[in-house]
């Protein structure tokens, strides 16, 4: 079955413009997920909307959006009010400018998805703008209404198709320097530096993430299959805590360790499909 496109629209470059469709590049349907549950009845949960002064339930038709301008008081804005704020930008990605991709602060990147073409008569189209952003090695940007809220967009060519990042805008970004400014500025000797570039090498590789293992959602399977199967859950146990040793023999200890460890077994992801927990 095709997948299902979040949004249908135009991509447009100047004059040139096609259909085309995105779809969401991540999901978060193979984790795994629980329900809220009665422990004496064994029943799911329903939950309800509560008035926070009268605590009577409230009906779905009464609920409405309510912006606080002061304590405790709400103005109240109806659906067909935020319909009517209109951006150009709704059904069309226009493309404004190109950007070296490194000039992107990754803290910017958002949300990532694929867009196609929307049917065979803007394919030439489509193609022009996607051989065209990757002739000049560059990342187009545009702006794109999901879910009502407009989101600057990173297009770059991926295989026959493009991918889309939406970015944040600044306001979402938080300034690094009050984290940061406490951190003092230190004179590092060069055989430090040294050791711990070593260290670096010997744990260099390539980016490949079909080796990220997600340890937590494999132990949750492991954890649902053995409830499943009538054994005992033991609780896990914590490792001792780092101790705090000189810098230099802490370096050199590494080095150490590292050059007599054997070879690092693969750590290739489980994928965590719900069904195996059941099997």
């Amino acid at each position: 079955m095709a997948p299902r496109a979040n949004w249908k629209g135009y991509l447009r470059l100047s004059l040139v413009s096609c259909p085309i469709a995105l779809y969401p590049a991540s999901s978060l349907s193979e984790k795994v997920s629980f329900n809220r549950i009665n422990r004496k009845t064994g029943n799911r949960l329903k939950q309800q909307n509560i008035d926070a002064e009268t605590e009577e339930v409230v009906s779905r038709d009464d609920m409405v959006r309510g912006y606080e301008v002061a304590k405790g008081q709400y103005m109240i804005v109806e659906d067909e009010e935020i319909e009517a704020v209109k951006i150009e930008s709704t059904r069309t990605i226009d493309i404004d400018q190109f950007v070296p991709k490194n000039e992107i602060d990754e803290r910017y990147l958002d949300s990532p998805y694929y867009i196609a073409p929307d049917g065979s008569v803007g394919e030439e189209a489509f193609a022009v703008i996607r051989d065209t952003i990757a002739n000049l090695k560059m990342v187009a940007l545009g702006r794109v209404v999901l879910a009502r809220r407009e989101h600057v967009i990173a297009l770059e060519p991926k295989g026959r198709g493009l991918v889309g990042i939406t970015l944040r805008y600044p306001y979402e970004v938080r300034d690094e320097k009050p984290y940061f400014e406490d951190i003092p500025e230190l004179k590092l000797s060069k055989e430090m530096l040294d050791l711990a570039a070593h260290i670096v090498h010997t744990k260099s590789g390539h980016f490949d993430p079909s080796q990220f293992e997600d340890r937590y959602e494999n132990a949750l399977i492991d954890l649902l299959k053995k409830k499943q199967a009538g054994e005992k859950i033991e609780p896990a146990r914590e490792g001792p805590p780092p101790r705090v040793v000189n810098l230099m023999d802490a370096l050199r200890a590494s080095i150490d360790a590292e050059e007599k460890k054997a070879p690092a077994p693969s750590t290739r992801a489980r994928r965590p499909a719900k069904k195996k927990a059941t099997q």
